[in-house]
């Protein structure tokens, strides 16, 4: 099947065979024997993958393409003795799947050219089975990406950027532009990668912090007292230091100090 034939998937397919590769030899293959590529479409990426010595699972939504994976990449032409192990084409959507149950709650790596509309919908599901995926690569919109690896002080930086690093060492690796795919997309990707922490647990209660984070960032031109009002701070508390600030001068150690603060205050 011709990638013109696919266009009414309404995904933007790599057509440079380097950036597939150099998104590839971005995963450092360490603390893991699972690589789980997200919507590999017509295989550029996976052909890169399958070199690796982790066993490589791909997930596909659309069936026609998984039609396609199955008659592009055939196991006996796969040169690897376990082959049959080393190598699954799966029909799901990764959003509705338990990936803890699918890899058996073993460690494992996702990477993909992930579709802009779900993109920042499978950061948090890999945020959310953080204890199982310690490494997490791959091409966003460039605006998105940005945000992810963003630090404190930025327009960009909010909940995205928090809840991120919160739990993993983020990375910016490069800039892919819209000449590479077909069909073009309007704007510039970015290619990130994400290492978890070697702590990934939080001193706080990590449902507080999910929700002092949010609710910051919901009204983040103001300062922390204000937007931070439904969570009936003490007078004394308001009038700590921090709570003059808003949201996007916080980084991530002072969010985690002011989720320590807002649970002191007996919430």
């Amino acid at each position: 099947m011709s990638v013109k034939a696919k266009k009414h998937l309404g995904q933007h397919f790599l057509t440079d065979e380097s950036i597939a590769k150099d998104i590839a030899d971005a995963l450092t293959e360490n603390g893991y024997d699972n690589i789980l590529e997200i919507g590999p479409g017509m295989g550029v990426l996976t052909k890169y993958l399958l070199p690796k010595k982790a066993k490589v699972t791909v997930m596909e939504l659309d069936r026609e393409s998984v039609a396609y994976l199955k008659d592009a990449f055939p196991l006996e032409h796969i040169k690897l003795d376990t082959s049959q192990e080393h190598f699954t084409i799966l029909e799901g959507d990764f959003l509705k799947h338990n990936i803890q149950a699918l890899f058996n709650k073993k460690q494992l790596a996702i990477i993909g050219n992930f579709p802009y509309n779900i993109s920042t919908q499978i950061v948090f599901k890999a945020i959310e089975n953080r204890a199982f995926v310690p490494e997490f690569t791959g091409m966003f919109q460039k605006e998105v990406a940005k945000r992810i690896a963003e630090k404190e002080g930025s327009k960009v930086y909010g909940i995205l950027s928090v809840l991120t690093q919160a739990f993993f060492d983020v990375t910016y690796l490069f800039t892919v532009p819209p000449s590479v795919f077909n069909p073009p997309p309007k704007v510039d990707s970015g290619v990130i990668r994400l290492i978890r922490k070697k702590d990934f647990s939080l001193p706080v209660n990590e449902k507080l912090f999910f929700r002092v984070v949010k609710t910051a960032f919901n009204q983040r031109r103001k300062m922390l007292r204000s937007s931070l009002k439904s969570f009936n701070l003490s007078d004394s508390l308001k009038e700590a230091p921090i709570f003059a600030k808003r949201p996007e001068q916080l980084s991530v150690n002072e969010f985690i100090e002011l989720t320590k603060k807002i649970g002191e205050n007996g919430i």
